[in-house]
């Protein structure tokens, strides 16, 4: 067959070179353009020490890490708003870290709005991360307060059907880390207790009073998760804080959520972000 006048044909070799430089592209563009705003719901079946039998199938919708900022727009934050109320959460626990920048208001400012749409029956409460402190902590603090999602000092009671179950912020690691056996003072010792706290190497911070289960964040499951090797960098001291059911070496449930942004390079493989629904059961079934 001959080939018509003007044109050359593609030789082998060159075509395995486009075809090579084509494989390439599409995998470094992969975990930069498409993975990391592919946020998807997980559901996890959470065993915890003292739960009431009233509160057996509790589902918490933990939202953390948004980042919102740089490669993190609003209509982001927007949908995946949308997405936890629409999850049929009993109760939403947030975090930190909201925001990306540092040393400015206007990320907190647009962000905390849309926060502030979050809905469940027994409540929304968030803690703040180090990002947000780094932000500007005071307005970060003020929109905490005036969503009414303050996890503050205190414990707060939840009942369902005459029991308690009891929520505790331990707030961030770095920047406002909080006493737990001062947060836990005022909560029964054979009454179930679940803290919120940021970096989960919380839980491995010194105290004496018991926590049935800690939700973390932070971690963003190190965003890059190698096949057979795990997560080759991980910003907590413990590097088995990944993401998923972890267990601190005192025996405390730690559940850290891969969270939804970026830090340090916009990029995921294998660590989707995620809306994490935590369907909580008694730990003897």
């Amino acid at each position: 067959m001959r080939t018509p006048r003007g044109t050359d044909p593609i030789s082998r070799r060159l075509f395995l070179k486009r075809a090579s430089l084509a494989a390439v592209g599409l995998v470094t563009g992969y975990p930069v353009l498409v993975e990391r705003y592919l946020v998807g719901i997980s559901t996890y079946r959470i065993p915890v020490p003292h739960l009431p039998p009233a509160f057996a199938g509790l589902r918490i919708v933990q939202l953390t890490d948004l980042h919102y900022g740089l490669l993190v727009p609003l209509a982001l934050i927007e949908d995946v708003v949308e997405r936890a109320n629409a999850a049929a959460p009993d109760l939403i626990v947030c975090t930190g870290d909201y925001v990306h920048a540092r040393e400015t208001a206007e990320e907190i400012d647009a962000v905390w709005p849309l926060l502030g749409r979050l809905r469940a029956p027994l409540g929304v409460y968030s803690v703040l991360g180090n990002h947000d402190h780094w932000a500007d902590a005071e307005r970060s603090r003020y929109w905490l307060q005036r969503t009414g999602q303050d996890l503050g000092p205190g414990a707060v009671c939840l009942e369902r059907s005459g029991e308690r179950l009891w929520l505790a912020g331990a707030g961030d690691l770095w920047e406002d880390h909080r006493n737990l056996d001062g947060v836990l003072a005022e909560v029964p010792d054979g009454e179930c207790r679940i803290v919120a706290a940021h970096n989960p190497d919380t839980a491995d911070m010194p105290r004496t009073r018991r926590v049935d289960l800690m939700l973390c964040g932070h971690t963003h499951g190190g965003q890059v998760a190698l096949p057979l090797l795990g997560a080759p960098i991980l910003p907590v001291k413990n590097k088995d804080y990944s993401s998923g059911l972890k267990h601190s070496p005192s025996g405390c449930p730690v559940f850290i959520s891969r969270g939804i942004g970026w830090a340090i390079a916009p990029v995921r493989f294998n660590c989707a972000p995620e809306i994490a629904v935590l369907e909580l059961v008694p730990q003897n079934i």
